[in-house]
């Protein structure tokens, strides 16, 4: 049965060549409920630059990552990605799963989870987060975290001192 799931899965094109989430009565996708490791497409090998395996995280999976995450540290998307994908043993994560994850997490008003301190390689706020990059802001700032906003995209300042290291 997990063998359908995962093909079906698969056979679905989305963003990434593949359409990891749960279709919805609004048409909105859910994130995945357990984690799902498929196949890279080979139509998908020259975008993710390597051939393999990827992880379909699921949220409690991101959560328990960011769980990891000390105070006044941030973590870049990517970074996440990628030691998803180390501890996973696959070559890649999904950046689409990655982002419905970090989004369920941030609406998730049930449990106290440092989303806000997830941004993007370059230091760019994540508008798809409660608030938008306004709202991310407000939290980072009250962290004591500067923003510049002087760019196309509100940054942190002097991120990369900041960023946490798994060891």
């Amino acid at each position: 049965m997990k063998k359908e799931r995962i093909s079906h899965i698969c056979n679905h094109a989305g963003s990434t060549g593949y359409e990891p989430a749960v279709s919805t009565k609004e048409n909105q996708m859910e994130p995945l409920r357990e984690d799902i490791i498929v196949d890279i497409d080979k139509n998908r090998e020259r975008f993710f630059g390597t051939s393999g395996k990827m992880l379909l995280p699921c949220p409690a999976t991101v959560e328990t990552l960011l769980n990891k995450l000390p105070e006044n540290k941030l973590v870049t998307i990517d970074f996440i990605r990628k030691e998803l994908a180390n501890q996973f043993n696959v070559q890649v994560t999904c950046p689409f799963n990655t982002k419905l994850c970090l989004r369920a997490i941030a609406n998730d008003s049930t449990k106290q989870i440092a989303y806000w301190r997830v941004i993007r390689a370059n230091g760019e706020l994540i508008a798809y987060f409660p608030g938008g990059v306004e709202g991310q802001a407000a939290l980072l700032d009250g962290e004591g975290y500067i923003i510049d906003y002087e760019g196309k995209k509100p940054k942190v300042k002097n991120f990369k001192v900041s960023l946490v290291r798994f060891d």
